[in-house]
């Protein structure tokens, strides 16, 4: 498997683990045996993270996406399993995240390309 591919299976673990920690920390309200799965949950994904920058993603595109995605997903999952209502601004902050991530990502990508005159 390449490094890029590593990298991004790598960061969506992260991503994953990072929003069931978060999760978690609003069960552990009613049941205190979630606060193990949010341990667990925060320190998996720092060190997802770490493993995530040693492919070589570049640190702002690595972390802007973790932090971003991990807002959005929270946020709708939330809405699924907790009932929390997702508003109107809400949602509209949440596809201008997404655009965020699209834009770093493209950024990324362009400052990666080699200049040609």
């Amino acid at each position: 498997m390449n490094e890029t591919r590593k990298g991004w299976l790598l960061l969506a673990a992260a991503i994953l683990s990072e929003v069931t920690a978060s999760l978690s920390l609003k069960a552990a309200l009613e049941q205190p045996a979630f606060y193990a799965v949010v341990a667990v949950g925060y320190f998996a994904a720092f060190i997802l993270l770490a493993l995530v920058l040693r492919t070589g993603m570049a640190l702002g595109v690595a972390y802007g996406i973790w932090g971003a995605s991990g807002v959005a997903l929270t946020a709708v999952a939330s809405s699924l399993f907790f009932g929390e209502p997702i508003t109107l601004l809400m949602g509209i902050g949440i596809v201008i995240v997404i655009v965020g991530v699209l834009c770093v990502e493209l950024g990324a990508q362009a400052a990666k390309k080699p200049e040609t005159d």
